[in-house]
């Protein structure tokens, strides 16, 4: 981290916007991000992938509104190739877009579906050191019966790429608990360079996907690839999971929201507020209500009756089961 009094180091803020939902939360991010952190001096990124051969359907975003409200929130456009993934596996966007970054300037990737709550460059990024985010739960690997562990399964990955396994490990946790080995959510990630990060992060993904260890034979990699080859880049590049300190990224300055269902199920007052204040102005909310989760779920006040239906300080301990209470009750949508 820069010392103290010292300068800050400027860096650029990425999203990936494609044709459809994430158009849209494209302009919710762009928006809470002008709002709440007005003085943010880096650029605002919005990767997009290009039609080709792996798409069935252009992943362009067609419509113009979407494309002028972006600008008009100071949003640059940045085009991308599909060259390994595409529509079979659109979680490999975050990982190909990485090469058309401005080379050798820091950067903080974010999934579209998060709001910015508070400033932030108040953040204390060490952008030697990557980091990214542990609000996850234990979604991979899923050790089979007659299989190995744990323990078995992720040393089998360290060993394909040359990393040291025993210092990835958490050793406050017990032995074969899941978050005794580094795991994450691929919400937001961070580091000096994004052809650095992005070059490692394809190495690994596609190695993983293609010539797994034999240990991984009876593991899924969709939709979780990205998330097995990130902590490894991550412990690669001399990271890990105290990069950041604890309750800023998925706390007091970022919400990775998901779903605008879950959204408003169980995210904190200030998350909610924020919503409503950055989609309120006209030439915002024209533009949003052309997509109708937000238009029914924020304009047409859905969004507060599912709220209702849940006590913030006693959720259900899965998302399942709060997914489960929202379908129940006609208020999922996605």
């Amino acid at each position: 981290m820069s010392p103290k009094g010292a300068p800050k180091q400027p860096f650029n803020i990425v999203i990936v916007g494609q044709h459809g939902r994430l158009a849209y939360e494209a302009v919710l991010f762009a928006a809470s991000l002008r709002a709440m952190s007005p003085d943010f001096a880096g650029k605002l990124l919005v990767a997009e992938p290009q039609d080709g051969p792996r798409w069935s359907k252009s992943p362009e975003m067609r419509n113009q509104g979407l494309r002028d409200a972006l600008g008009e929130l100071g949003a640059q456009i940045i085009p991308f190739p599909s060259q390994h993934f595409g529509e079979s596996y659109p979680y490999g966007n975050k990982i190909e877009m990485l090469r058309v970054l401005p080379k050798g300037e820091p950067f903080v990737f974010f999934d579209t579906d998060t709001l910015i709550l508070d400033d932030i460059e108040t953040v204390p990024f060490d952008f030697d050191r990557p980091g990214a985010s542990l609000r996850r739960e234990g979604t991979w690997p899923q050790p089979q019966l007659y299989g190995p562990g744990y323990t078995g399964l992720w040393k089998s990955l360290y060993d394909k790429f040359g990393l040291d396994f025993q210092s990835s490990l958490d050793l406050d946790q017990p032995d074969e608990y899941w978050r005794r080995y580094l795991y994450f959510n691929a919400g937001y990630f961070f580091y000096r360079c994004p052809h650095a990060f992005g070059d490692l992060f394809l190495e690994y993904a596609l190695a993983i996907r293609d010539t797994p260890p034999v240990e991984l034979c009876a593991q899924s990699f969709d939709p979780w690839l990205d998330q097995i080859a990130l902590p490894l880049v991550i412990h690669a590049l001399g990271g890990g999971r105290d990069a950041l300190p604890e309750g800023l990224l998925d706390g007091s300055v970022s919400c990775h929201y998901r779903m605008l269902p879950l959204l408003y199920a169980r995210e904190s007052d200030r998350v909610v507020e924020v919503l409503e204040q950055v989609s309120a102005p006209n030439r915002i909310k024209k533009v949003l209500k052309g997509h109708d989760p937000i238009k029914r779920m924020i304009y047409q006040g859905r969004g507060l009756k599912a709220r209702a239906l849940f006590d913030r300080e006693n959720l259900p301990r899965r998302e399942q089961a709060i997914r489960n209470r929202l379908k129940s009750n006609g208020y999922w949508m996605r």
